[in-house]
């Protein structure tokens, strides 16, 4: 199966591939879609297994190889990747396993292949969550994801947005009768090739603000800053100057 996707901007251009945070689906990229491709990208944005529009998985899976199965189908061997939370942790992912695949890594409060976080604001956060659902009241389930991972800067329409995201990604999973998915690869990072930029945010969970902090110790060269405003989703928290500042990093063509 190929991942539900969109492509916009010139056929044959370097490409970027958008991968979204597991609470949102590729929606989330909808501020940066049109400047990146306006910028003389060819740009991808893909749904992950039962989030947006993509459906579960019938046969074993894995989210890194889904996304380069489509990258095949789509004739592109080699792209910059910028990554939310897990969209970040697949993008990592690739980079270790396939740096001849990876252009440049823009990373956005990611995760990191090998590291579950469990610090205490993470299990409350889970353990509120799980019963919420148990419950049955999914609203409020989505309404707590907003709450937690969007920095005070987010305004009503990012608060709707990632709600609407995530109560469609629990209803998804809630519909997924099978576990196909393959465990995630043991990974070096100090194979990734490519220019990393590792984003934290000042009001994102500790455990989610030292992940970003962590990797120039672990990727070559990677460079890491924290914004003092943002939490956890912050391309939807100043959608116009997240968009400003991967243009600067990916060196946008049409510039």
């Amino acid at each position: 199966m190929i991942l539900s996707h969109d492509v916009t901007g010139p056929v044959g251009a370097p490409a970027v591939v958008l991968l979204h945070s597991s609470v949102c689906d590729r929606r989330m990229w909808d501020p940066q879609w049109v400047p990146l491709a306006e910028a003389g990208f060819r740009v991808v944005r893909a749904d992950f297994r039962t989030c947006g529009e993509s459906p579960a998985a019938d046969a074993p899976y894995s989210d890194h190889a889904d996304v380069l199965a489509l990258l095949d189908r789509l004739g592109i061997h080699r792209a910059a990747f910028v990554g939310s939370s897990y969209g970040g942790r697949v993008s990592l992912l690739i980079a270790a396993l396939h740096p001849e695949r990876v252009s440049r890594l823009a990373l956005l409060c990611p995760g990191r292949p090998g590291l579950s976080p469990d610090g205490p604001e993470v299990r409350a956060y889970g353990a509120a969550t799980d019963a919420l659902v148990a419950a049955g009241d999914l609203e409020g389930a989505a309404e707590l994801t907003a709450r937690t991972w969007l920095g005070p800067e987010a305004d009503g329409a990012a608060h709707a947005a990632v709600r609407d995201m995530e109560l469609g990604n629990i209803k998804g999973a809630l519909a997924d009768s099978g576990n196909h998915e393959l465990p995630e690869p043991e990974v070096d990072l100090s194979t990734v090739t490519a220019p990393v930029l590792a984003i934290g945010g000042a009001h994102d969970l500790p455990d989610y603000r030292r992940i970003p902090a962590d990797l120039p110790a672990l990727v070559p060269g990677a460079d890491h800053r924290e914004l003092p405003w943002a939490g956890h989703l912050p391309s939807l928290e100043r959608p116009e100057e997240i968009t400003a500042l991967l243009l600067d990093f990916l060196g946008a063509p049409g510039r």
